[in-house]
């Protein structure tokens, strides 16, 4: 068996999926240590792994961002609020996660270091030697590709690959643009990883890909644009199950959906990006009151049902139902589009209205829409009328579910877990 380290920056949605990995690894007989915020201590040792924290310089609380980054709240969301985390909440702790890295190594030797793509001290760790002098990276990929290529729009654009023979130039042209627009965070992570002892060797949205020794993105090719300049290091497989759950009362209204013969339409803002649900959650109840269906509306926080006040004859309300336990009722989903989340449904075959902003969830619901399973409202605050109008269309348009259904089979020939596994053991 073999020692591992296992690495994330200090964000639920980042720590999560990296957990998920960890468990499995533990239960198969690996000593693994998971560097990551000191906040996530327990679910590190509820995996069976070790946590180890990280130092002030690279800890924080992601669910109080604005305390340690009080300049964040002030940055408009969008492109300029995609740059300060780039710069200051993922570059800035590079040096101080490299550190505490090479320092654990010092420590306790391992063989191979797991980690999310925005632990850029990972990256340094890569960078300061040739393979043969350092454990093996792998890179998980819990986002959207980063990296820029001939065949699809980089990120940011939330849109579809151009098609037509001028495709190649016009993706060419946007990539430039990309590049100019981040010329400035680019000198930025620069001079971090210089701070480190280490050079990036090239545009950092690509070297967050190519970096790894061996790059697992957690999709499948059916939910991703086609790109055939891809690295040899990376590798589609598949979405990560969903992490068994902690216990929770189901609510008092479950025994009805057994017997319920309307269309189940859930909605849910996930179990982070919940603290105003009137983004999505509110206008989804007040869109379907009178429609023919059992809307299921998911808070994912304890007062979400106080909050969400007064609601319509056909809407019931719960605090956190996990996503296993509601997704086999569901015909449609309506969210704001976590990568995890939408991935989730898809395992289910249900398809999706999605609404959503900031992160990558824009780009999200864009595949979404382009891959068939379900309607990109292409906002994060979609109008009553307008999730109306896509929920209808999801639930008359037998072409969404059967894509849904392809994709949920395309899910099931691949295996996540089983891959990591494959691919330690074989080193």
């Amino acid at each position: 068996m073999s020692r591992i380290i296992a690495t994330a920056t200090p964000f639920h949605g980042h720590v999560q999926p990296v957990l998920t990995v960890v468990a499995d690894l533990v239960r198969r007989g690996h000593e693994v240590d998971v560097l990551t915020g000191t906040r996530f201590a327990e679910e590190v040792r509820a995996a069976g792994a070790r946590h180890v924290p990280l130092p002030p310089a690279a800890d924080f609380d992601d669910r109080k961002l604005d305390v340690y980054f009080p300049e964040r709240a002030a940055t408009p969301a969008g492109p300029a609020q995609l740059e300060y985390d780039l710069k200051y909440v993922f570059g800035d702790a590079t040096v101080a996660q490299a550190r505490a890295l090479r320092g654990l190594l010092a420590r306790s030797p391992a063989s191979v270091v797991i980690s999310e793509p925005f632990f850029f001290g990972a990256m340094a760790l890569a960078l300061s030697a040739p393979s043969s002098r350092r454990p093996t990276l792998i890179g998980l990929g819990i986002t959207l590709p980063t990296l820029l290529s001939d065949d699809a729009p980089p990120l940011g654009l939330a849109m579809p690959p151009v098609a037509g023979e001028q495709a190649g130039i016009r993706h060419r042209e946007m990539n430039a643009r990309v590049r100019e627009l981040f010329a400035d965070t680019q000198r930025y992570l620069e001079e971090s990883f210089g701070e480190s002892g280490t050079e990036l060797p090239g545009f950092f949205l690509d070297c967050m890909v190519t970096v790894p020794d061996h790059y697992l993105q957690l999709t499948v090719p059916g939910f991703e644009y086609p790109r055939g300049d891809l690295p040899p290091s990376f590798r589609f497989v598949g979405p990560l199950p969903t992490a068994p759950r902690t216990p929770h009362a189901l609510p008092d209204w479950w025994a009805e959906l057994a017997r319920e013969r309307r269309p189940v339409v859930v909605v849910t803002q996930g179990s982070f990006a919940n603290s105003d649900l009137t983004q999505l959650v509110r206008p989804t109840v007040d869109a379907l009151a009178g429609e023919d269906v059992l809307v299921v509306a998911v808070t994912g926080r304890p007062d979400g049902p106080a909050e969400l006040g007064p609601v319509p004859q056909n809407v019931r309300v719960g605090g956190y139902v996990p996503h296993e336990e509601i997704l086999p009722y569901a015909s449609v989903l309506v969210t704001n589009g976590g990568y995890g989340g939408v991935h989730t449904a898809l395992r289910h075959g249900v398809p999706l209205v999605v609404g959503g902003a900031g992160e990558d969830k824009p780009e999200v619901a864009a595949r979404v829409g382009w891959s068939g399973t379900g309607v990109d409202l292409r906002t994060g605050t979609p109008s009553r009328e307008a999730i109306a109008d896509a929920v209808r269309t999801v639930l008359t348009d037998a072409g969404h579910r059967t894509r849904a259904g392809l994709l949920r089979d395309e899910f099931e020939r691949h295996d996540a877990l089983e891959a990591v596994a494959g691919l330690i053991a074989g080193l």
